[in-house]
């Protein structure tokens, strides 16, 4: 057969499905979700200078130094010194570790409280008018205000000041969670659930928790941040930690008599403070927008 009439080599057909490019996954979350990104890498950093003050060329932060005393930001002391000759870079630094503990402790503990009044409110009829109530009678005083009363009941302790927040903060999270259980108790799983014999205990566990647990994470963040500017409050005005545990507020009210000529004393701690709660309310709005899109797309 002549060279002329062979068939004509067939191309390859194109590629009709090519392959897809997969992102890592810390690519595609930040491009869906950037202020879980933002947030939690600015607390992220904040946390971590915390947890490492002591190896951040920090100093015992109440060691006092008379003669180096309202020194300002040098290099020899980042932040400059207070009345007494402390070095505000250190106290500063330590305090991180009160706010951040006391803003976690409080979000766990009235979420815990929460969740337990919330649960009990909405999933059982009889109880859930005295309950609310008392959660009425709460919410009716300012959180500060309450967490001001409650300290003068005790002494000045992180513990202490741990616990009045809570007491100030939880009726929040149980009328969250109320509000959530009555939303889901009308569900037909639920229905369901119950119509098979499920016992309440076991159809609250099963059912009506979980479907919760979003909306409850997100309310914790900003309790968490809320907690920390209420402890700063508290410690601004001498009803928080004592005077021997370095915190963000406790540094602030130390350095208001002189703010005017020594503005450092006051302006460190409380950029620390703002950018702490601020990276806590980013964080929030970002688990906000990833547990319900649609809230994103109103806001």
């Amino acid at each position: 057969m002549a060279a002329s009439s062979l068939p004509p080599q067939v191309s390859a057909a194109p590629d009709l499905f090519p392959p897809v490019k997969r992102r890592h996954p810390w690519v595609a979350l930040a491009r869906r979700h950037p202020s879980i990104v933002i947030g939690g890498g600015l607390l992220l950093v904040i946390v971590v200078m915390a947890v490492a003050a002591q190896w951040l060329g920090t100093v015992d932060p109440n060691a006092i130094a008379p003669a180096k005393r309202n020194r300002a930001p040098s290099a020899e002391f980042w932040f400059g010194t207070d009345a007494l000759g402390r070095d505000l870079y250190s106290r500063v630094l330590y305090g991180a570790q009160v706010s951040l503990m006391v803003g976690v402790a409080v979000a766990v503990c009235a979420t815990i409280l929460g969740l337990a009044t919330g649960l009990v409110a909405g999933a059982v009829r009889a109880l859930d008018a005295p309950i609310m109530r008392i959660m009425d009678g709460l919410m009716s005083i300012p959180p500060i205000l309450l967490a001001v009363a409650l300290m003068a009941l005790m002494r000045g302790s992180v513990l202490n000041v741990i616990l009045a927040i809570s007491i100030a903060e939880f009726p929040r999270m149980s009328r969250l969670v109320r509000g959530l259980v009555l939303s889901i108790r009308e569900q037909p799983y639920v229905d369901g659930a119950i119509v098979a014999g499920t016992a309440l205990p076991m159809v609250i566990w099963r059912h009506i928790l979980p479907n919760t647990l979003g909306p409850v994470i997100v309310q914790s963040t900003y309790i968490c941040s809320a907690a920390m500017i209420t402890e700063a409050a508290l410690s601004f005005i001498g009803a928080g930690t004592p005077p021997s545990v370095p915190s963000w507020g406790t540094v602030m009210s130390e350095g208001r008599a002189l703010w005017q000529i020594k503005p450092h004393m006051i302006f460190f701690p409380a950029v620390f403070l703002s950018l702490t709660v601020l990276a806590v309310n980013i964080l929030g709005d970002g688990l906000r927008d990833a547990f319900d899109p649609r809230a994103g797309k109103r806001g």
